[in-house]
């Protein structure tokens, strides 16, 4: 499942840059699924560029490429999605738990 690509702030394209300059990366980022999913890729970063009508993503010399917005984690820092990762990590201690409807009758 696509999702359309969310504009992310520009410090996370600073981030994204500062760690090209590293040997190897390690990218945590959100899959596309139906459900929550976490996927992991490491690789030497090579270039972060856009791709026509997808978004902007981050290519790696292994031949993966990640979509920018949906990184969770980037060599430990947090990255555009990692709010969106927090809030279902914090689900389960809210009164929904899950649910939409947190009456008690």
């Amino acid at each position: 499942m696509k999702r359309a690509y969310m504009p992310i702030d520009p410090v996370y394209f600073e981030l994204f840059e500062q760690e090209t300059v590293k040997k190897e990366s390690r990218i945590i980022y959100f899959a596309f699924t139906d459900e929550p999913a976490l996927e992991e890729c490491r690789g030497k970063i090579l270039k972060i560029g856009e791709v026509d009508s997808e978004g902007v993503f981050i290519f790696l010399n292994n031949g993966d490429k990640v979509r920018a917005d949906r990184v969770v984690v980037i060599n430990g820092k947090p990255g555009p999605a990692f709010d969106e990762y927090d809030a279902y990590a914090l689900a389960p201690l809210t009164c929904q738990g899950g649910y939409d409807d947190c009456s008690l009758e």
